[in-house]
């Protein structure tokens, strides 16, 4: 007789296994959860975007707290937090994310309004009312999660401060060599297609220690 294959029960791409009230979705509810504090991180007057306003020039006060700016602050510029807010930065980027789910589910092409600001809310809003839809059906969502996550912990730490974290190169037991940070939600082995979760990533031993 031959053997039956081991039966592998379904994941979501951050290695968490789906819950029956799950099964056929994309990925896992504390995925869409994740996204979604994320998201409400970004817009409104006190959000994370426009705080970046107030970090576009270098220096100090003298007690030692960032010195706080106007939109119309003088050369010469911070390039990181700039970037972040100008075309091409953190609106750019959702909006991609925006038509790409339209296209998914045959929508038309979104439209925007008013100056960055304005658009990066009705973005946020627009994509958080089709999280759900997204986290179900679209297979790029786990690239979402991690894409936003990224984009509010760069803007934390032009806001704060805060070095980014330092990348650190792990080995799979196929050989293939990881980089992660410490706050990785999870990784997919490119070698041999092994999801790793959070905990499990971590525990992989270093890339230098393993070839020594």
């Amino acid at each position: 007789m031959h053997d039956q294959p081991t039966y592998q029960w379904p994941t979501c791409p951050c290695g968490r296994q789906l819950h029956r009230d799950e099964l056929g979705r994309t990925a896992c509810r504390p995925c869409q959860e994740r996204a979604d504090t994320a998201l409400r991180r970004l817009p409104g007057p006190d959000g994370l975007y426009a705080q970046l306003a107030t970090r576009l020039t270098p220096g100090r006060g003298g007690d030692g707290q960032v010195v706080s700016v106007s939109r119309t602050a003088p050369l010469p510029l911070r390039l990181e937090p700039l970037s972040l807010m100008a075309r091409g930065g953190v609106v750019t980027i959702l909006q991609t994310w925006q038509v790409d789910w339209h296209d998914h589910f045959g929508w038309r092409h979104p439209r925007w309004n008013g100056g960055l600001q304005q658009q990066l809310d009705e973005v946020v809003h627009a994509l958080r009312i089709n999280l759900e839809g997204a986290a179900s059906t679209h297979p790029a969502f786990w690239e979402f999660v991690h894409e936003v996550g990224s984009l509010v912990r760069q803007c934390e730490r032009q806001i704060t401060g805060e070095r980014p974290e330092r990348p650190v190169a792990v080995t799979c037991p196929c050989g293939t060599v990881l980089h992660i940070t410490v706050s990785t939600p999870g990784a997919r082995c490119t070698g041999c297609a092994t999801q790793y979760a959070r905990a499990e990533v971590l525990d992989l031993p270093l890339a230098q220690r393993a070839a020594a």
